[in-house]
């Protein structure tokens, strides 16, 4: 088994409170669905900043992510099957699916 990390683009909590009690709900489903895999659940990203290789600092992340989740698999395609019952995508978001190298 490898870790995967879910980053997330896009997606959104809904406008009202009942709106945003649905999709919290909707993702603790997903976790749960997703029983021991998952490793970290994550949390939504807030401001975000560049910094080149100059040292020069922009507002705003360049991929525009907007969350993560860390995930056990068995492979690469595993945890993409996994990822495709994720909330965000529900909302018009996107996942990229990396898979982490253990160093050492």
């Amino acid at each position: 088994m490898a870790n995967y990390v879910l980053a997330y683009t896009g997606g959104s909590m809904g406008e009202t409170e009942a709106d945003q009690q649905e999709v919290m709900t909707r993702w603790m489903e997903w976790f749960g669905a997703l029983a021991g895999a998952v490793v970290d659940a994550g949390t939504p990203f807030g401001a975000s900043a560049t910094v080149a290789p100059g040292g020069e600092v922009s507002e705003g992340g360049r991929a525009a992510l907007t969350g993560y989740s860390i995930i056990s698999a068995g492979s690469l395609a595993e945890a993409c099957d996994k990822a495709k019952g994720c909330p965000v995508l529900a909302a018009g978001g996107t996942i990229e699916v990396y898979e982490t190298v253990p160093i050492g």
